[in-house]
């Protein structure tokens, strides 16, 4: 299995141009390009590496380089890297699939998808990238690790057999943050159903612990819009049981209603924890989501 069974090249070179820098310090354990709250010895001390490009120009040692005609950077802060850990959420209701998106994926595959151009993204600048997938509980975990070759196992677990179980996502997540490690950066990828105040919760115990989170709602466009007409069936994705045969006009304002009070409660859940909520439909690119997001926290860091 090859990255590039998920990602085309085109959009390989474009992720790989990205670089996600941190928005806050945080704590590393060897040398990279995230800032770090331990300092040198003394605040005298400063040491030189040779400049690459898009380096900040204020940072240019002028005097150097008059002595040796090469371009050197002052620095003054150990550098560290940035933990990664994707969380992917493999439960039942990510297996929907309308006729609207990318290449007719999934939630679930377009999940896939997202995760392996992130890890690959993070992987390339040398940060340490790790994987739980879950469900109503901890399927798969994948430690984190920077070598290059990493991107195998990540991608294994990524499409490893489902058990397409239901999901408490506060539950599990809950569950999850012993699990966690120093503080890093929390990707969550998944479709966000489950009860908000318990994500709410989970959520401020990710933070509490000083991780930086990101969570990507992924849904389909037929979740959002609510296209269907007429006598339509419906099956619950997660229990093989529920089907419910309904006329579809007449719960249309309902459901819509419904789930704009869900994704509200979600984004203030969100804001008071200071996470950020990307909310993401399967008829986007998945290249276009990173390259833009990157792009924005990259102008809110310098």
């Amino acid at each position: 299995m090859r990255i590039l069974d998920f990602i085309k090249p085109n959009e390989l070179s474009r992720v790989a141009r990205l670089q996600v820098l941190a928005r806050e310090i945080v704590e590393g354990y060897c040398s990279g390009r995230h800032r770090s709250p331990h300092k040198g010895f003394s605040v005298e001390f400063k040491e030189h590496r040779q400049y690459v490009p898009g380096d900040e120009l204020k940072n240019i040692d002028w005097k150097a380089f008059g002595k040796s005609d090469r371009l050197f950077i002052r620095q003054y802060e150990e550098e560290t890297n940035l933990r990664c850990l994707l969380l992917v959420d493999q439960s039942g209701s990510m297996a929907y699939a309308g006729t609207r998106s990318v290449d007719g994926l999934s939630k679930h595959e377009y999940a896939v998808r997202l995760s392996a151009a992130f890890a690959y993204l993070m992987l390339g600048q040398q940060d340490p990238v790790g994987l739980i997938t879950f469900d109503n509980d901890i399927r798969r975990q994948v430690p984190l690790r920077s070598r290059p070759s990493h991107l195998q196992p990540i991608l294994s677990a990524l499409v490893a057999d489902q058990t397409r179980l239901e999901t408490d996502l506060g539950s599990v997540f809950r569950k999850l943050a012993p699990k966690v490690g120093r503080r890093g950066l929390i990707v969550i990828v998944s479709d966000s159903m489950g009860d908000v105040e318990s994500i709410s919760r989970a959520l401020a115990q990710f933070r509490a612990s000083r991780h930086e989170v990101i969570f990507f709602q992924i849904l389909d466009p037929d979740e959002v819009d609510f296209p269907f007409s007429g006598r339509i069936q419906f099956r619950d994705l997660e229990n093989a049981i529920g089907e419910q045969t309904v006329d579809a006009a007449s719960i249309q304002k309902a459901y819509r209603d419904r789930l704009q009070e869900h994704n509200e409660a979600l984004r203030e859940a969100c804001r008071r924890s200071r996470v950020d909520l990307i909310p993401i439909t399967t008829d986007q690119p998945f290249t276009d989501v990173v390259h833009e997001y990157v792009a924005a926290r990259r102008r809110i860091v310098r």
